[in-house]
């Protein structure tokens, strides 16, 4: 069954200077870590013949976490998105048009280059939209979330282009960690991203952001983030208390935005029983396959998802139409 897989990750030797982690080896074990260093940027011959194997039609690159985001100098931070989106245009896309294309990255430190600067890469280099690695870091070590004002430019942007922004999840501020702490194999992935990139979502829904331009759509990996099963409770919550002080702004039911405006994707999730809670909460329009490598292999996505008892007509929907009818609309 071919498949699209939209949360396939690179880094640049640029930007993977940038983050060097001398612990990645004691924090996630030397084998995986080295696993996902040898994966991270070229080695595309081997990409290719893996994605036939898993009859992986295409994949859409996107700079790794938190990649653009935790630059906090706006300058070299735009100077950086523009360099990274011509690097893997040039190495993947333009090498393999048939099995790579990309969703760009943006310096949100300046949202108005932002906007610039997806213009330039959806028309120009023909990129499917953005990725954005949650919050962004400025000077003086403020952060600033999507729901900003500030950002307005930018989904102007995205609403006249037509193309989807992936919500992808990046660890908690360094001072909003002391809930994890003794247990570090939680920041990251295990727990911390879900965390994050749930609220993150959930302060979009509540800014009004889609009241404003109904037609966005971002994209959410690891089934959802939770939010499927959640958001609900939240959601009954904030009606309970909306007579007090709750700083909502939305003019419909959070769950309508989520099945609305927000799809999900099975990257780095492949539990059936979690699958079948996205698929009930967002739509079978609305769920889409991928994978999250190299942090998970090819064939691990692969093989759990050829295994699930689906209607032939729906399995194909989320293996593949799904995505490339927000891919090329």
């Amino acid at each position: 069954m071919k498949k699209i897989a939209l949360e396939e990750h690179v880094s640049t030797p640029a930007v993977s200077k940038i983050y060097q982690n001398p612990h990645a080896a004691q924090t996630s074990g030397a084998v995986y870590a080295q696993f996902i260093q040898e994966h991270l940027w070229g080695n595309i011959d081997h990409y290719i013949q893996e994605m036939a194997q898993n009859e992986i039609d295409q994949v859409v690159l996107s700079l790794v976490s938190p990649g653009i985001q935790g630059i906090p100098d706006p300058k070299q931070a735009v100077a950086l998105a523009k360099a990274t989106n011509d690097l893997i245009d040039q190495t993947y896309v333009q090498t393999h048009p048939h099995q790579f294309s990309a969703f760009a990255c943006v310096a949100l430190q300046n949202p108005q280059a932002a906007a610039a600067e997806l213009e330039r890469a959806v028309r120009d280099l023909g990129m499917k939209g953005a990725l954005v690695n949650g919050y962004t870091d400025l000077p003086n070590g403020q952060v600033v979330y999507l729901d900003d004002p500030s950002m307005e430019v930018f989904w102007d942007k995205v609403d006249e282009l037509n193309v989807p922004v992936y919500l992808h999840p990046r660890t908690p501020k360094p001072d909003q960690r002391q809930i994890y702490q003794g247990y570090p194999g939680l920041v990251g992935s295990a727990w911390g991203y879900t965390q994050e990139t749930a609220v993150h979502a959930i302060r979009l829904m509540m800014s009004g952001l889609f009241d404003r331009h109904p037609n966005l759509r971002i994209i959410l990996g690891h089934l959802g983030e939770g939010l499927s099963q959640n958001l609900p409770r939240t959601q009954a919550r904030l009606y309970k208390q909306r007579q007090g002080a709750t700083g909502a702004k939305n003019q419909k039911p959070l769950t309508y935005y989520l099945r609305t405006n927000f799809l999900a994707t099975t990257s780095g999730h492949f539990d059936t029983d979690a699958f079948k809670s996205a698929l009930k909460a967002f739509g079978p329009r609305h769920l889409m396959f991928s994978i999250d490598f190299p942090y998970v292999t090819n064939e691990e996505a692969s093989n759990w998802f050829e295994q699930l008892q689906l209607d032939p007509t729906l399995k194909q929907q989320v293996a593949y139409q799904n995505a490339a009818d927000i891919l090329n609309p």
